[in-house]
């Protein structure tokens, strides 16, 4: 590692299940090609891994991916397991279930309790391990989680799961699953100007219970998964201005400033940002500069405890 490199350490870190985990941590999802999904060019795959290798190098120890992340000829947990296993036993590996595609990347509809143990296994076979970290339910539009949330606490008893998330889910549902079995992550849309519904509620809910809030498309804004947003405003650009650095670290910056509890899984298929994205998690913004971002932006800032 070369000498002045900013490292996952400088975020700091949060306590996920009893492992510490570093608040920023790796979206796997652009691994796999250009964009979310996409069937068309897939990624190179010597690059995509020595992304995946230069993360932990670069200190991170939280990698969020998903059975159906994964382009034409390429998979993100196919290329997790091939560029780390066997993996360093700090790592945690979260996964999600609920949402499907078939083999021609089409989604099904979304998965039935009973369904969810394919998902797990599926999981567990492609990368390569006898149990998983973190599964999160990704609730898909139903008003209730209980009985999905049920037959992964089931999958928790048996030993294939080690701990529970839940995902696209307000309030109601965390205590809905509570009820049930210990959640220690909850993984929303979130960050600078988009309004997720509920998403301030909960992220301060979560603070008060020592639940780990862990947004997802927060570089990308209004974007979401076609990839990072050009469209910065004024706001943010002054920011990234005077501490001389990108916007992208300005939003990744605003989003850990949220709260402790509150982390960070920036994904990109490119070195170099890779790189920008773990040195963000240095980047102190001061509360005027936050202020400003927050008058901005009206709708966000307005939960939680923040962290500088």
């Amino acid at each position: 590692m070369t000498s002045g490199t900013i490292t996952a350490d400088a975020a700091g870190t949060w306590d996920i299940g009893g492992l510490t985990v570093g608040r920023i941590g790796f979206g796997a999802m652009r691994l796999t090609g250009s964009a979310a999904f996409h069937l068309g060019t897939p990624s190179d795959r010597g690059r995509s891994i020595a992304v995946l290798r230069r993360a932990i190098e670069l200190g991170v120890n939280h990698i969020d991916t998903a059975a159906f992340y994964f382009s034409a000829l390429r998979s993100a947990n196919e290329l997790i397991n091939s560029a780390l296993s066997p993996y360093p036993d700090d790592l945690l590996i979260a996964t999600k279930v609920g949402p499907f595609r078939d083999c021609s990347g089409e989604w099904g509809t979304s998965a039935r309790p009973e369904d969810l143990r394919g998902h797990v296994e599926e999981n567990l076979r492609q990368l390569g391990r006898d149990h998983l970290d973190l599964v999160y339910l990704r609730r898909m539009r139903q008003e209730s989680i209980a009985e999905h949330f049920g037959a992964l606490a089931e999958l928790r008893e048996a030993g294939l799961i080690r701990h529970l998330g839940i995902s696209d889910v307000g309030p109601r549902h965390l205590a809905e699953a509570q009820a049930i079995a210990p959640v220690v992550s909850v993984q929303n849309r979130y960050g600078l100007g988009h309004q997720a519904p509920e998403s301030e509620e909960l992220l301060r809910v979560c603070g008060e219970q020592g639940v780990a809030f862990v947004p997802f498309y927060a570089i990308a804004g209004d974007a979401g998964p076609r990839g990072a947003t050009t469209a910065h405003d004024e706001a943010v650009l002054a920011v990234a201005r005077a501490h001389g650095t990108s916007p992208a670290a300005v939003r990744l910056a605003w989003t850990l400033a949220r709260g402790p509890h509150v982390l960070a899984i920036p994904g990109t298929g490119d070195p170099g940002h890779l790189t920008e994205n773990v040195a963000a998690g240095a980047l102190r913004l001061t509360p005027e500069e936050l202020n400003h971002l927050n008058a901005a932006h009206p709708g966000t800032g307005t939960g939680g405890t923040p962290a500088n």
